[in-house]
């Protein structure tokens, strides 16, 4: 299934037990329709407050329904702020995570004196100006496979820091300023700690030049500030052959 949702009430993807979540949601929706307990398995996982329009999430039954109509039947049974945009049959041995993958996360900045209040659970606001070209160039350093070390959250399980950007593009919309990550795999944090390191040299905080030194310092305290949760929506998930 993919599934979209706002994640302003949410404390991210992953069950908690005292604390709701995307995928606690969808749990109970999938129990609902099904009559025995079910859980789904996502393909990725999203920080308390992160929004997405393409998450991707499994899960077995044997109940008898055409597999596109479960979109319809959960849809019905989901709060408002999720909604399942689509629903296939997956091979019986398909696994999420054992795929090949590519990701686009945007960060939302908006970039003016006031922040409208429609604006305000789906962009960070920053008021002083922002350079976008001093941005592209610094972010020009993250492209390709490096060690992002100093670009994810000290708390990270994984195994290994080294991960792949496969693009990377700064605009500016109106007065709002997108930051367009890409990649095969992300870390804890990485794309807002990307954010706020890009926000610091499009303030003039640092020179984008600077970047490329904070990568290779494999230093969490190398790199910019975490970017707050809000501003983030996972835009694209697919599925490589």
């Amino acid at each position: 299934m993919c599934v979209a949702y706002d994640g302003t009430a949410y404390s991210g993807w992953q069950v908690q037990d005292n604390a709701p979540t995307i995928e606690g949601e969808l749990n109970k929706a999938l129990t609902d329709l099904t009559g025995i307990p079910t859980e789904v398995m996502g393909a990725s996982r999203t920080d308390a407050g992160v929004h997405s329009l393409s998450s991707m999430c499994v899960f077995d039954t044997d109940m008898k329904m055409p597999a596109d109509k479960y979109s319809f039947a959960l849809n019905t049974r989901l709060p408002e702020d999720i909604r399942v945009v689509w629903s296939r049959e997956a091979a019986p041995d398909f696994h999420p995570r054992h795929c090949n993958t590519e990701k686009t996360y945007e960060y939302h900045i908006y970039n003016a004196e006031f922040m409208p209040p429609t604006k305000r659970l789906y962009a960070f606001h920053e008021r002083r100006p922002l350079d976008i070209a001093l941005m592209n160039k610094g972010a020009a350093y993250l492209i390709g496979e490096h060690d992002f070390k100093s670009f994810c959250s000290i708390n990270t399980t994984a195994e290994t820091t080294v991960r792949t950007i496969t693009g990377i593009q700064v605009a500016k919309e109106g007065d709002e300023v997108i930051i367009s990550v890409t990649g095969t795999g992300f870390l804890y944090n990485q794309v807002r700690i990307i954010a706020g390191t890009l926000m610091w040299v499009g303030l003039g905080i640092r020179q984008p030049e600077e970047v490329k030194t904070m990568l290779e310092a494999c230093n969490r305290e190398a790199a910019g500030p975490t970017a707050p949760a809000h501003g983030l929506i996972l835009k694209n998930f697919s599925f490589l052959a």
